[in-house]
């Protein structure tokens, strides 16, 4: 393993950035100080100009592995991901199986431990059948990432609507659940309202039939059974102004016990895109009208939404065609989620300090990750350089995600990834990634 020594290089780091050397000694980080002398068989990264984040740590990603892979593997969405600067990863359970058993999840883990240059870890999936195999995570609680419910519909059989289920999990997990919160009920009677019209079902229909009131609905019941069981909850994908009353940002987020997520198309797409990519931007839940985006904004940077994510969800796109029942709904993001932050850096919209404590310190504190998500001496070397003046346009011959399509295709964005380390290695540098594997499973201080 080299040894690498970044020379005069902007680290953003802790709500600050500093121009100061750092140094990495094998997997970790072993000294930030001006003026680090060169070392024998140390690489000097030249970074005059250029910015040092910590690794992004992406909390929501479907890498479709096992049962998908004509969508994507855990490999080719894990170097998407490096490319993006992404380091570390957490991916949802509506694999096919199901990751619903113990055996289940550890094969997963064997996969990633096989094929992925990023570091990883994988949610275990709650059904209303399967409460006793969930609850033997709690003796794995330092090394699985979470528990995650779908209180809304999904692959398989992952809908959990049985109440006695759902008190059990809440009541009993010593894991933090992560919730998709949309309620079935009032999705299916938009549903057959629509239906009634008689007229066809189009993309726009998508956030009128999952809309605001099925989000906070379902959001509400989950905050609620926390709060009767003092429950560490972790709402995924916030998509409404609505919802928003439901957080606090009072405290600091190592003192919450109930935190929310907002995904990066949340923050770029409204309802008025459907005209222009149809059913491209059809995800769950659904993107809305344009007053909550706006409203996610202001909640993402007065600290009511804790994390940004990608929910990345690669499909074919002859799988995003078809009328409103056979188009399948998640958008390929994880390679972009990072240079789409820097595009909103670059209109004034976000500071790279801001971007770098929800996309890297957050998560890592949400979670409670051990050693990772700050440039701190000690901690693992998941670092990623990029450079503000740099620019890119998104485009077909620069995708990673084995799906081969973006939402983002023909968009320039004037920063770029230039490289990503991986625990002390380089997994992607000159436009290419240069590890097939390698990453490690997160471990959590719990």
């Amino acid at each position: 393993m080299q040894n690498y020594l970044f020379k005069n290089i902007g680290v953003v780091n802790e709500n600050k950035i500093i121009h100061t050397d750092v140094l990495v000694k094998g997997d970790r980080i072993c000294k930030i100080a001006s003026n680090i002398s060169e070392l024998a068989a140390c690489i000097e990264i030249n970074g005059e100009g250029l910015h040092l984040l910590p690794g992004i740590i992406d909390d929501q990603v479907h890498f479709r592995e096992p049962g998908l892979t004509h969508k994507a593997t855990i490999h080719s969405e894990a170097c998407a991901a490096v490319a993006g600067g992404v380091t570390s990863f957490m991916e949802m359970p509506n694999t096919i199986p199901n990751a619903l058993t113990p055996e289940i999840l550890e094969e997963k883990y064997q996969i990633a431990a096989n094929t992925s240059p990023a570091n990883f870890s994988f949610f275990m999936g709650v059904s209303n059948t399967n409460s006793e195999d969930v609850l033997k995570i709690n003796n794995k609680k330092k090394e699985v990432c979470g528990v995650k419910i779908f209180m809304g519909s999904s692959t398989g059989n992952m809908l959990v609507d049985n109440y006695a289920t759902l008190e059990r999990i809440f009541s009993e997990s010593e894991l933090l659940i992560a919730t998709h919160c949309e309620d079935e009920r009032i999705i299916k009677q938009n549903l057959q309202k629509r239906l009634a019209t008689g007229k066809p079902l189009e993309p726009a229909d998508h956030p009128i039939i999952r809309d605001a009131e099925a989000c906070f609905s379902s959001s509400l019941t989950a905050i609620q059974l926390a709060q009767k069981f003092n429950s560490r909850l972790h709402v995924l994908h916030i998509t409404s102004e609505k919802e928003l009353v439901l957080f606090g940002n009072m405290l600091p987020l190592t003192e919450k016990r109930i935190t929310a997520e907002v995904c990066v198309h949340h923050l770029h797409f409204t309802a008025d895109d459907y005209e222009r990519l149809g059913y491209k931007i059809k995800c769950n839940p659904a993107i809305k009208s344009p007053e909550n985006k706006k409203a996610l904004w202001e909640g993402l940077l007065s600290d009511k939404l804790d994390v940004i994510a990608t929910d990345h969800a690669p499909h074919l796109l002859s799988e995003k065609t078809g009328d409103y029942f056979q188009a399948h709904a998640g958008l390929p993001l994880v390679q972009h989620g990072l240079p789409l932050m820097l595009y909103y850096h670059h209109l004034g919209k976000i500071s790279l300090e801001k971007i770098v404590e929800k996309m890297c310190h957050a998560v890592a504190d949400c979670f409670k990750i051990n050693n990772r998500g700050y440039i701190r001496e000690g901690y693992f070397s998941d670092l990623t350089v990029v450079d503000t003046r740099k620019h890119f346009t998104i485009k077909k011959e620069n995708l990673l995600y084995k799906c081969g399509w973006s939402p983002l295709e023909g968009m320039e964005i004037p920063a770029s990834v230039i490289g990503t380390w991986v625990n002390g290695r380089q997994v992607y540098g000159n436009n290419r990634v240069i590890a097939s594997n390698g990453g490690q499973r997160l471990t959590f201080n719990r």
